[in-house]
């Protein structure tokens, strides 16, 4: 009896030191979010254990806990979905991408930690991360509007779906101001999206303007002589970006009879971020960043 004891303290002791050799790091690029804003995490996992791992299997192998300062837990709405099987061999890393907004409820500002826990079934071992701290903050709010989505009420008869344009800004990483757009019901109590627009300088003040299809078009200064000009959509999607420098006279928003927004004065400059391309650029040439979907998966070198 005493060497099994002896003999199952040994493989404890064993199945501890494997599982330290591998680590679940976490990391964002941003420290600050509104509430409901995206909220990208990457997760990095490390094998040092001499041993291939067998990853992905179940919806349990990596979950993830977040936290108020207090130590409240924040009520889930869902697992975050991190489903694809992979082997991680020895002094190999993975990066798996992740996104929690959609999955907690972070509707109130306040300080946060989120964990990330990876689950190695052949070892009956969980393997946890640092935590991760961030903040919800509360932007300051600049406009609003309330918008009728078009066709929404057509061949019913019934009343239009109406919905709410927010303008926000916010401080990103304590320095920079950063322009927001929220677009929520008209109550404002649900939220269908919110993300950032584009850093401005804070001595300028945004110019939002509505079109007659109820599409949002915001014109404002990102830098000392430049503007931007996006066109959003009543469904939240950015369906044109501009840059404009600074002439004479400076650029700015103008409606037509027709009830279309234009831009007038400036000097339009062509950017990789035009949308539509410009005629200078080609969507094939230009390497854009894509910001990865809930439970991407980037497999780990060969």
């Amino acid at each position: 009896m005493r060497a099994l004891g002896l003999w199952l303290a040994c493989l404890a002791a064993a199945l501890t030191s494997a599982s330290a050799q591998v680590t679940v790091e976490l990391s964002q690029d941003q420290d600050q979010f509104l509430p409901s804003e995206s909220m990208p995490v990457t997760v990095q996992i490390i094998n040092r254990s001499g041993q291939t791992l067998h990853l992905g299997r179940g919806k349990d192998w990596l979950t993830f806990s977040v936290e108020t300062r207090a130590g409240e837990v924040v009520p889930k709405l869902g697992e975050v979905p991190v489903e694809e099987e992979f082997e991680l061999e020895s002094s190999r890393k993975a990066t798996i991408h992740v996104d929690l907004a959609p999955y907690f409820a972070l509707n109130r500002s306040g300080r946060y930690s989120v964990i990330g826990t990876m689950r190695i079934k052949e070892w009956n071992q969980d393997v946890r991360s640092q935590p991760r701290n961030f903040d919800i903050i509360e932007g300051a709010r600049l406009w609003e509007q309330t918008i009728g989505v078009p066709n929404s009420g057509a061949g019913t008869n019934g009343l239009p779906e109406f919905r709410r344009f927010v303008l926000q800004q916010a401080h990103y990483l304590k320095s920079q101001l950063r322009l927001y757009v929220r677009l929520t019901d008209p109550t404002g109590a649900r939220t269908f999206r919110i993300f950032p627009v584009g850093p401005m300088v804070s001595f300028g003040r945004p110019d939002p303007q509505v079109d007659k299809f109820s599409n949002l078009h915001i014109l404002y200064q990102s830098g000392p002589r430049s503007f931007n000009y996006v066109v959003i959509n009543p469904e939240g999607e950015v369906i044109a970006r501009r840059t404009y420098d600074y002439g004479n006279p400076r650029p700015r928003l103008q409606p037509d009879t027709d009830g279309k927004i234009l831009v007038v004065g400036g000097a339009r400059r062509p950017t990789a971020q035009d949308l539509p391309p410009s005629n200078e650029e080609k969507t094939g040439d230009t390497e854009r960043k894509v910001i990865p979907s809930p439970g991407e998966f980037v497999p780990p070198p060969r």
